[in-house]
């Protein structure tokens, strides 16, 4: 065996300077590493640097062409993705001052049918370039006005035949017959209508649609106005002979058309209440108000009341004018139903399958 061979002196030193050097260096960084985990934990946590996101939006290029001439009329460019068509309207009249919101007409394609206003630009998008076709849709007004005007006229027109005008009616004839009370009666009745009307159209009725073209009005005006005249004429004349069976048949028609003009009015409010209510849209249900039981057997009843209103004026004043004009108002009503009657049986069918849409049975 080998024993240990004995260091010199000068090699020991060397030995032990190394030994001592490592010995120090790593006392040296254990108490550096100590330092440093003393100043982090003082510190707290430490805080990543945030990566910045870019967020890159594509904005669409609207190009508005003219449906008849096929020419393009401008081009609405940075449209941001949740723009709606309204905007783009909007946007459209700032480069085309004469053509207003409710004036342009826009379509997809040029024999399809206008878009809403509510429309998402981007649900319409296949590429970057978003190509529509303007229809001018001619002078608007918004439907509040169109039904003031339209009900404002009969108000006033009737009130001018009862008063008899001596232009109107022979002033010496006028103030020789007597009146019978279903003259007054029917003037009451006639009044109470379109004040309903009036009404119901400023704190009932809420107009989602916005406009309607300014022909629509004058049609609409030259039917109820014509119609008034022709009505007040014959029932305020001086020669008006009172209904057959008399008292009877007057009071029965005036009752019975008290109760339609109230059975119209909670089945506005009802409507009204069911499209604004804030609730998940649902068809009207009757309450405990006996006028809204009509809505388990129609679905449209306030045009079940409203033509239940001019056949009761029409049995209380015994008048030709007045039967043409509730015989015309059916048919328009009827037609009125049946286009409702069809979009609630989209919207609402287990409610409304087994209903008619304006009278039991028959429609």
């Amino acid at each position: 065996m080998h024993g240990r061979q004995k260091l010199s002196a000068p090699e020991y030193k060397r030995d032990l300077a190394a030994h001592g050097g490592a010995l120090s260096m790593s006392h040296n960084d254990t108490h550096s590493f100590f330092n440093f985990s003393q100043l982090v934990l003082s510190a707290g946590h430490l805080k990543s640097t945030p990566v910045l996101k870019h967020s890159k939006i594509t904005y669409f290029e609207v190009e508005i062409i003219d449906v008849q001439s096929k020419k393009q009329i401008c081009i609405v460019d940075k449209v941001p993705p949740s723009s709606t068509l309204l905007d783009v309207k909007h946007k459209f009249h700032k480069a085309c001052p004469q053509w207003y919101p409710s004036r342009v007409g826009l379509q997809l394609e040029r024999n399809g049918p206008f878009l809403k206003d509510s429309i998402n630009i981007q649900s319409l998008a296949v590429s970057s370039i978003v190509t529509l076709y303007f229809t001018d849709l001619g002078q608007q007004i918004g439907w509040t006005t169109f039904f003031l005007t339209e009900y404002t006229g009969p108000l006033l027109i009737y009130l001018l035949f009862y008063i008899r005008l001596s232009t109107i009616y022979d002033q010496v004839e006028s103030t020789k017959n007597f009146r019978h009370p279903v003259v007054h009666l029917a003037c009451f009745c006639h009044c109470l209508h379109y004040i309903r009307h009036l009404l119901e159209t400023l704190f009932v009725h809420k107009f989602s649609g916005g406009h309607t073209p300014l022909k629509n009005m004058i049609k609409g005006c030259a039917f109820y106005w014509g119609f008034t005249s022709w009505i007040a004429y014959y029932i305020n004349h001086p020669r008006y002979t009172p209904p057959s069976f008399g008292h009877r048949q007057v009071s029965f028609a005036a009752l019975a058309f008290l109760m339609c003009e109230a059975g119209n009015h909670f089945i506005n409010v009802a409507l009204a209440h069911q499209n604004h209510s804030g609730l998940k849209a649902c068809f009207p249900s009757p309450t405990y108000n006996p006028f809204t039981w009509l809505f388990l057997l129609v679905s449209c009843p306030n045009y079940t009341y409203e033509v239940g209103s001019w056949i009761s004026f029409t049995v209380m004043t015994q008048t030709l004018p007045v039967g043409i004009f509730a015989f015309l108002m059916v048919i328009q009503m009827s037609l009125w139903a049946q286009k409702k009657h069809k979009l609630y049986l989209k919207r609402f069918y287990p409610e409304v399958r087994r209903k008619a849409a304006m009278i039991p049975i028959i429609f």
